[in-house]
């Protein structure tokens, strides 16, 4: 089983970028973390993150005949991006839709996300653990079907 983990903008600047919010952890020290996890389970995993959404969309493309799943963390793209919506629904590979923080406890416009529709399930507010979770929510499925 491959698992492609996306991660969006800003996430790069994790363990220093608004610790109250996201935690004090780096996005490298989640993917260590993840990467422990994913061996114990026996899954190949990949880590890509970038700021820019067209790069976003074309690693989803670039998918569809190499990973089982995605996980993913839009970042601010999941309130804006019809783009990596759309990218989701074409390629058809299961997809869960994480966040660090509760993004349906903050603000109005961080409550709605575009990307969710197009994904399996969504995981949000666990901080580092909504990695885990996600890992564990993309196995499960696949397992299933």
């Amino acid at each position: 089983m491959k698992i492609l983990f996306l991660n969006g903008p800003n996430l790069n600047l994790l363990g220093t970028r608004e610790p109250d919010k996201y935690g004090n952890q780096t996005l490298k020290d989640i993917e260590n973390f993840i990467k422990d996890e994913a061996s114990k389970l026996n899954i190949e995993i990949e880590f890509y993150q970038s700021n820019i959404e067209g790069e976003l969309v074309n690693k989803i493309q670039e998918a569809k005949d190499t990973y089982d799943g995605i996980v993913m963390n839009p970042a601010a793209y999941t309130h804006t991006s019809v783009a990596i919506r759309d990218a989701i629904l074409a390629v058809c590979i299961p997809t869960v839709e994480i966040h660090l923080s509760n993004i349906h406890t903050r603000e109005e416009f961080r409550k709605i996300s575009l990307t969710a529709p197009a994904c399996i399930g969504q995981i949000t507010g666990f901080g580092a653990n909504s990695y885990k979770l996600g890992l564990i929510a993309i196995a499960d499925y696949l397992k299933s079907i």
